[in-house]
């Protein structure tokens, strides 16, 4: 199988490298440092396996586990970890590869034979069982053949595109696979959904409008980039936008 090493520590990195090496039954491809990098390289090498570690400083291994299901052939996840036992347990619970820090020989090989591709929901169940952080602080969209990290922080809403999401964000609009349901499941604490087809950042809107025949309108706040869209709030969710924005703090 072809494996990319992921760890932030280069003396783990090394240390796996060593021991698939020493194997020789594997191919190394690649080791990558951080996230971003993780994502690059998963999408120019292609590798069967991913040895991802856990806690890393940015993309944690549970947000770039969640990315790399976004590929056409995602890899398999194996999760390399120095986690107490709560979390081993929920790793085993939800049938996921792991390898205790520090990695044993033995251990490795017996992880990389069952190996598995992780759904989002799995993800997320091992996340919350093992009482890790697992809301991700991006989103990815595919722009181009290559993937792009939208920070959550950046996003002005979510509007439904055909079977596809458009997320508009301060530097332009891309679409993502990423259904509008999940994203209001996720991000729930930040966007209100304003109508069936479109969620919005509660911290972008500016105000309220009322227009001639009473729809009533979103005005975002600026930032630099035109809006073109008109965010009409239907009367279904109207009352709970209103909520939302009285009791946001700015």
């Amino acid at each position: 199988m072809k494996i990319l090493i992921v760890d932030d520590e280069a003396l783990a990195r090394d240390r796996l490298r060593q021991l698939l090496e020493e194997g020789n039954q594997h191919v190394v491809v690649g080791d990558a440092a951080n996230g971003q990098q993780a994502l690059e390289m998963s999408g120019t090498l292609d590798p069967d396996v991913v040895l991802l570690d856990i806690r890393m400083p940015g993309l944690s291994g549970l947000e770039i586990a969640q990315h790399l299901n976004a590929f056409e052939k995602p890899p398999a996840v194996v999760f390399t970890t120095a986690y107490d036992e709560y979390a081993i347990e929920a790793f085993d619970a939800q049938a996921v590869g792991y390898i205790l820090k520090p990695v044993r020989r033995e251990r490795l090989a017996q992880a990389l034979e069952r190996a598995g591709r992780l759904n989002a929901a799995t993800i997320s169940a091992v996340g919350e069982q093992a009482g890790i952080e697992n809301r991700r602080n991006h989103v990815c969209a595919r722009v181009r053949g290559e993937l792009r990290l939208i920070p959550v922080e950046d996003i002005r809403y979510f509007s439904a595109d055909q079977k596809y999401t458009c997320v508009s964000h301060t530097a332009g609009k891309h679409l993502i696979d990423d259904s509008l349901k999940q994203l209001e499941q996720e991000f729930s604490d930040n966007f209100v959904r304003v109508h069936r087809s479109a969620l919005v950042a509660v911290s972008r809107i500016e105000a309220l409008e009322k227009s001639a025949d009473g729809q009533v309108s979103i005005r975002l706040r600026e930032d630099g980039q035109p809006e073109e869209d008109r965010l009409i709030i239907s009367r279904r969710h109207l009352a709970e936008v209103r909520r939302r924005l009285k009791g946001r703090v700015d």
